[in-house]
């Protein structure tokens, strides 16, 4: 997670429990300034994904909220889906997307491999373990977070 200006903090701190009540996952909340124009986003997610229908739910909720309890001075709030190829930073995206296939990179070589692609079969506090398949050969190889470069959602067309 980046660090947050104190706008964006306190966005995501009213916003995280709606969005928990509400059935989403608060990803992120943003505070920054476009052009000549301030944007205040929050980004939400859910196991299975969100749509547009979920973004503007969401929204028409917490936009209230803000007008009250919310000093800010944004132009423009809105509500977004973190993106397809946003990297897994913790181990609540590592949750959310259990089942999936994932692109990995590692700072060091598991089990010979520093790069695979794997679905993740479970998650700690301090490690994810994929199921990855080597030489027509299915195995499981667990993986500390802070060996992970980087990690993103595989696509396949």
């Amino acid at each position: 997670m980046a660090k947050r200006s104190k706008i964006a903090q306190a966005a995501y701190e009213l916003a995280q429990p709606v969005a928990e009540q509400m059935g989403y996952d608060l990803v992120d909340a943003e505070y920054k300034k476009e052009g000549q124009s301030t944007f205040l986003r929050l980004f939400i997610d859910r196991k299975g994904g969100i749509n547009v229908d979920d973004c503007e739910a969401f929204s028409r909720v917490i936009d209230e909220i803000f007008d009250e309890k919310l000093n800010h001075d944004a132009d423009y709030f809105e509500v977004s889906s973190p993106g397809l190829t946003r990297p897994l930073e913790d181990q609540s995206d590592y949750l959310r997307y259990e089942g999936e296939k994932i692109d990995v990179n590692l700072f060091s070589e598991v089990e010979g491999l520093k790069t695979f692609v794997g679905a993740i079969k479970s998650s700690d506090k301090s490690s994810v373990t994929f199921e990855v398949e080597v030489k027509k050969e299915t195995k499981d190889i667990t993986v500390e977070y802070k060996n992970i470069s980087k990690a993103v959602r595989h696509i396949e067309f």
